[in-house]
């Protein structure tokens, strides 16, 4: 004991060695994904997101299948250059159309982000959409939530294979279907079917059929919520559009806390405990798994899935409905009334977005309902930009693209003006059929010498046998020296 208690000889520090075993137990840079396994729940919320679940899919499955006389109603052609949407056919020169439906997308999701968070995400994103599928036909082939959670957990059997086996087959099938559809709006879909029977399609559409169907299938059976935490840029730019007014899924502390069991359950000497009996349902039935009692989440998608089982623990307790609910940081802070509450929502940003977007929105329908149905492009003919031809006439050949876009053939007249005894000498009248584009030789003359040398501004006037539709487009006549 004496020599354990000796001071010894003062050592320089001996070097600190980690062991391999210790190193091997180091923390990893990626923590390990946790499969989620969401709850089903109904309630207000949970109907709201079914109905527009139904709402979006009849839509995108069934819009190909619509007809307008006698062709696809809505219809990309991309190698035919053309666009129709009903009764509109749209070309590419027709671009700021897209523009306008581009910004008042954008502006939209601005106005509803300001007022309610993340609608989008939690109500009518496709990855949200498709998600809610997939867990249903999930939960209809393995079972509620606990019955999956022990399937997975189990061993290997008939069982499992047989379930696992079908719950794919048929996330494939809707996978495929989606993406069969979605090329159906770039190539008619009719005969693209009938090229699937007869396993005729070409390399394009096959390619595009298994990547949208395959990509569906990886996000919403696979990825899930991974899509929305890590690779979705919304949900990392959201908190910009956010503000104390927003109305977003919350949590009332000073209500729920501290958590414990209800009155009648705990003894009488037991502190008196919240609202909240921490039956961690509202995490249970969450899409991206995130505890909404810890506050607001980038995860949040604001599904509002968590208000409704809220509300129906809450309904059983006896208590007052509204724990977790759609409520602004303010309005929580100041315990307001949900008139005061709305009051805010109705703030000047929310107002500056409404009526930049209703302006936007008249003035693109506006502007669809008065367009002219007829394009025109003109290009020189580089092969010979000007010639002396018979009768000392001197000459500028064009080609010109018109392009029909209405539903009906039209016979246009084509007409030069913008120098002094100008003339078309070739075939002034061009027919071109139903929402179709034709391409004609145009010959300028003018007497040799009524111009000076150099260019001239000179305009094409094309106009319909009727009168009604009218399009003028500027070229350049040259005048040799």
């Amino acid at each position: 004991m004496s020599e354990s208690l000796s001071v010894p000889t003062p050592k320089p520090p001996p070097r600190t060695v980690i062991p391999i075993a210790v190193a091997e137990e180091s923390v990893g840079l990626y923590a390990a994904h946790q499969k989620i396994y969401p709850r089903s729940v109904s309630g207000y919320f949970a109907r709201w997101r079914w109905a527009l679940v139904f709402a979006t899919q009849l839509v995108f499955y069934g819009l190909p299948w619509l007809e307008w006389g006698q062709r696809q109603a809505v219809l990309f052609d991309l190698g035919a250059r053309r666009f129709f949407l009903f009764g509109l056919v749209l070309y590419p020169q027709d671009l700021i159309y897209l523009t306008g439906l581009l910004v008042v997308s954008a502006l939209s999701l601005f106005l509803f982000t300001a007022v309610a968070g993340r609608l989008w995400c939690g109500y009518a994103c496709p990855q949200t959409v498709y998600t809610e599928i997939f867990m249903w036909v999930e939960e209809k082939i393995e079972g509620s939530r606990i019955a999956r959670m022990r399937l997975d957990s189990g061993a290997l059997s008939a069982e499992k294979l047989v379930k696992k086996w079908f719950k794919h087959i048929v996330w494939i099938s809707i996978g495929l279907w989606t993406g069969f559809t979605f090329v159906g709006y770039f190539s008619p879909i009719r005969e693209l079917g009938m090229e699937f029977l007869q396993t005729r399609m070409g390399s394009w559409e096959v390619f595009w059929v298994l990547f949208y169907g395959f990509a569906t299938y990886g996000n919403a059976g696979f990825m899930r919520e991974q899509v929305c935490k890590y690779m979705c840029p919304y949900a990392r730019f959201q908190s910009a559009m956010f503000d104390r007014d927003t109305l977003i899924v919350s949590y009332e502390p000073a209500r729920g806390e501290p958590r414990g069991l209800p009155a009648k359950a705990r003894a009488a000497s037991a502190p008196a405990a919240g609202h909240c009996i921490d039956c961690k349902l509202c995490v249970q039935v969450c899409p991206t798994g995130i505890d909404i009692r810890q506050g607001l989440q980038y995860e949040c998608i604001g599904c509002g899935l968590c208000v409704d089982a809220c509300n129906i623990v809450m309904d059983k307790m006896q208590t007052p409905r509204g724990l977790i609910r759609y409520a602004t940081q303010n309005g929580m802070a100041g315990r307001w009334t949900p008139r005061q509450v709305l009051r805010r929502v109705l703030r000047p940003r929310v107002l500056i977005y409404a009526a930049v977007l209703m302006a936007l929105c008249v003035g693109l329908l506006a502007s669809l309902v008065i367009r002219t149905p007829l394009k025109v492009d003109v290009v020189r003919d580089r092969a010979s930009l000007a010639r002396i031809v018979e009768g000392g006439q001197l000459e500028n050949v064009y080609r010109l693209q018109i392009m029909n876009a209405t539903e009906q053939p039209q016979r246009y007249r084509i007409q030069a003006s913008g120098l002094d005894g100008l003339q078309v000498s070739s075939e002034p009248w061009v027919e071109v059929a139903p929402a179709q584009s034709r391409w004609v030789a145009v010959r300028l003359q003018l007497p040799y010498g009524a111009a000076p040398a150099g260019s001239h501004k000179v305009h094409f006037d094309v106009r319909s046998e009727d009168g009604r539709d009218g399009v003028s487009e500027k070229a350049v006549f040259l005048v040799p020296r």
